[in-house]
């Protein structure tokens, strides 16, 4: 296989097999892909801001080996892409566990995971706020951090399980992406420390991002209901 394509296939096999399963009876998640776009839309383009901020302060690059060379703000096709693969997948996940996962398991909880991030933001943020991955990263979740912790939406628990089961296919994918290596991330602008070859900062950027896209899936399934 041309290696140009190789971003391209993980993108593609991303999402293959939510597209696939989204026809399952029970979950039919075909029919809530008009309450999804909108949000990937709105998160996607505020997260493609930073994503080209990122590259003029070259928090990370990609390899040209690796993409098939069609860059739009100094980002290739595949990473934009990306932030529409990867919020649909994830939400494909967070929707069938609410079909098929009848209790809120950590719902109980999610006040207190939502505070323990809160806390966490604010110290790294103390600590590393001269770096632009960790400051953009903790500064992005403190905010919708705060913001879920006063609005508790009933939903939080159920997103926090969905996030947890969603990091077995991003250590596959981000452990793809960052070992062949597809991005290249300078360390002088994050943390320095790695969950064997993906930044530690990738984690709460994924975090706040699929946070975002729930949010405003909600939102869209909501209001629609409402009308």
């Amino acid at each position: 296989m041309n290696d140009h394509y190789t971003y391209l296939l993980i993108n593609f096999l991303t999402v293959l097999f939510p597209i696939l399963l989204s026809f399952d009876k029970r979950v039919h998640f075909y029919k809530s892909w008009k309450y999804i776009f909108p949000g990937l839309l709105l998160t996607g383009l505020s997260f493609l801001l930073w994503d080209y901020i990122f590259t003029l302060y070259q928090v990370w690059s990609f390899n040209d080996q690796y993409v098939i060379g069609l860059y739009f703000l100094n980002l290739p096709l595949e990473e934009i892409l990306f932030f529409v693969t990867v919020p649909f997948s994830c939400i494909f996940i967070y929707a069938c566990l609410n079909v098929y996962v009848k209790k809120n398991l950590l719902g109980r909880f999610s006040s207190w995971i939502t505070l323990v991030l809160i806390v966490l933001s604010a110290v790294l943020l103390g600590m590393y706020y001269d770096r632009v991955y960790t400051l953009i990263t903790f500064g992005l979740l403190l905010v919708i951090g705060l913001y879920v912790f006063v609005r508790k939406p009933v939903f939080l628990g159920r997103f926090y399980l969905a996030y947890l089961i969603s990091l077995i296919p991003f250590y596959l994918v981000n452990g793809l992406l960052t070992s062949i290596p597809v991005v290249l991330y300078n360390d002088a602008q994050n943390i320095g420390f790695r969950v064997g070859t993906i930044p530690f900062e990738d984690h709460f950027y994924s975090l706040t991002m699929l946070l975002m896209n729930v949010l405003f899936f909600e939102y869209f399934k909501k209001r629609n209901h409402v009308s």
